[in-house]
């Protein structure tokens, strides 16, 4: 119907219902729903049952048919996704026994909790040692953790002594077990005592798999407790947890050999990954979505994605 353009609705009978298909794979007709004059038809229609896996909230705030009423219920856009993420994610019971025993376990007695969550898209295009050089170039810039010392480094005494705590999220184990020697077998320099954990390496993604979904939303609620967070571009796993905390996380750049190694993320939002780039009234013709109005702008990490930002 809507992608037709032919159907009346003021003639013939609305459907009780409509399927909504906004994933990150829909069509140019599946993005019509993103378009004022498509919303008349879809605001008649009782039900409406969608299908998604982006946040694509950011387009909503383009659209006359819903910015006055959004601007009314987030005037602050960069805490969007946090409200709703807080009020809509619960964890259900099997999911918080795994986040409160690892808690307990592993983090509850540091001073400061740094989450340093890991996403490789490509391994050809995203070596290990590039990565860990990236990570750990990103960590001493930002001063997150103290230098580790040599074998026969003695470290002396502080009567200010803090404990750090180190939690890093990824399919595979190296990136954890490399940290893990630097300061499980040496001292730091400054005396203050770092502890690395990793909750899970599962290899490779299962998105499928209701156990490893499970232990997902474990390790993103676990991150969002952290005090600091590094995370990797254009990461989902990454934006939810930042969401969630309420912070702007350290991105690690998605190049190789990146300088600087990280930057400071500018809104806390998650990236809406593949917004609608054409004209409602002129569908043929391209338009830069990320240049309408001063609170919707083009992400940090992803030159064509939209981002919810705070105007000044």
């Amino acid at each position: 119907m809507v992608q037709s353009n032919t159907f009346n609705y003021s003639t013939q009978l609305l459907p009780s219902y409509l399927y909504l298909f906004l994933s990150h794979d829909c069509s140019r007709h599946d993005q019509l729903f993103f378009c004022d004059h498509d919303q008349a038809l879809l605001i008649k229609v009782p039900w409406l049952i969608m299908r998604s896996n982006v946040y694509f909230l950011p387009s909503m705030f383009l659209m006359s048919s819903f910015d006055q009423e959004l601007n009314k219920l987030f005037p602050d856009k960069e805490t969007v996704f946090h409200h709703l993420g807080r009020y809509l994610f619960h964890p259900s019971d099997r999911v918080w026994r795994l986040i409160t025993k690892y808690y307990q376990d592993h983090l509850a007695k540091a001073e400061k909790r740094i989450g340093i969550q890991i996403r490789i898209f490509h391994a050809k295009t995203s070596p290990f040692e590039y990565v860990m050089d990236q990570i750990l170039a990103c960590i001493r810039k930002e001063k997150l953790l103290p230098e580790d010392g040599t074998e026969n480094f003695v470290a002396s005494p502080s009567k200010n002594q803090t404990s750090k705590v180190v939690l890093v999220t990824s399919l595979f184990r190296g990136y954890f077990e490399k940290l893990n020697n630097m300061y499980g077998e040496h001292p730091t320099k400054t005396g203050e005592v770092v502890s690395v954990y990793q909750p899970s390496h599962a290899g490779k993604q299962r998105t499928w798999w209701n156990s490893h979904n499970v232990q997902a939303w474990a390790e993103i609620y676990l991150l969002s407790l952290s005090d600091e967070l590094v995370t990797s571009a254009w990461s989902t796993f990454g934006y939810v947890a930042q969401g969630l905390r309420g912070i702007r996380p350290l991105i690690l750049y998605n190049r190789t050999i990146p300088d600087p190694p990280c930057g400071r993320g500018v809104s806390m939002e998650p990236c809406f990954h593949t917004p609608p780039i054409f004209d409602c009234k002129a569908l043929t013709t391209t338009v830069d979505t990320g240049a309408l109005v001063p609170h919707v702008r083009h992400c940090e990490d992803l030159s064509w994605g939209l981002k919810l930002f705070n105007s000044g």
